[in-house]
C-alpha cells in the first residue's frame, strides 16, 4: 500500500494547519488505498536545532526517514512573517534531495489572513522544486477564518482541498506506473 506522510509544521496543538494536512489526506484516502502517517513538529520533540543529521534525536530522525520513505508527501506551514516556518525549513534541510526526486507533493500553508497566501507560491513552490519534486498543481492556502476547530468550513478552500487530492493522488498512480515499469524494463 502506497505511503503518504502528511507533515505540519505548526508548533501547536491542535492546529489549522494540522486540520488542512489531514484534510488534503482524507481526501486523497478517497481517491486511492493509502497508509496515511500524519506528523506535526511537535513530534521531533526537543533537539530540532541540531545541526547534523547524526545529532538529531530519534524522535526527529523518524520524521526525516518516514519523510524521505514515503511514496507522497502532504506539506504544511503556518506562515510568519511572510514565510514558511523556520522551523520546517530546518526539517528539509536534512532531508537528502535525492530522495524526494520525482516524489509526489501536495503543498499547503495556513495564515492571518490574504497577504500571506503567496507564500506558498514564492516559498514552498520553489523549495520543493530544488529538490525536484513533482508537486501538484494545485496548492491550498486557508486564512484564519477559513479552517475553524481543525475543519475547512470555507467552500472554495474545500474545492482547492479537493483538487490538490484528486492532483496527488493522479501523480502518486503516474509514479507507481513509472517504478513498475523501470522494474520491468530488461538491465542494459
Amino acid at each position: 500500500m502506497p505511503r503518504l506522510v502528511a507533515f505540519s509544521a505548526s508548533t501547536n496543538r491542535p492546529s489549522r494547519t494540522r486540520g488542512l494536512v489531514e484534510a488534503v489526506a482524507a481526501e486523497v484516502a478517497r481517491h486511492r488505498c493509502v497508509e496515511v502517517k500524519v506528523f506535526d513538529l511537535l513530534d521531533a520533540g526537543p533537539g530540532l536545532g541540531a545541526t547534523s543529521r547524526a545529532a538529531l534525536p530519534l524522535p526527529a530522525a523518524r520524521i526525516i526517514e518516514a519523510i524521505e520513505g514515503a511514496d507522497a508527501l502532504i506539506v504544511g506551514t503556518p506562515v510568519h512573517q511572510g514565510s514558511y516556518s523556520g522551523l520546517f525549513k530546518h526539517v528539509f534541510d536534512f532531508v537528502d534531495p535525492a530522495a524526494l526526486a520525482g516524489k509526489p507533493v501536495a503543498l499547503t500553508a495556513t495564515g492571518g489572513g490574504l497577504r500571506h497566501a503567496l507564500v506558498v507560491e514564492h516559498g514552498l513552490r520553489p523549495l520543493f522544486g530544488f529538490f525536484a519534486a513533482h508537486i501538484a498543481p494545485t496548492s491550498v492556502y486557508a486564512g484564519a477564518d477559513e479552517i475553524v476547530a481543525g475543519a475547512v468550513v470555507d467552500a472554495l478552500v474545500a474545492d482547492r482541498v479537493a483538487a490538490a487530492a484528486r492532483e496527488l493522488s493522479l501523480l502518486m498512480g503516474a509514479a507507481a506506473s513509472g517504478r513498475m515499469a523501470a522494474q520491468a524494463a530488461p538491465a542494459a
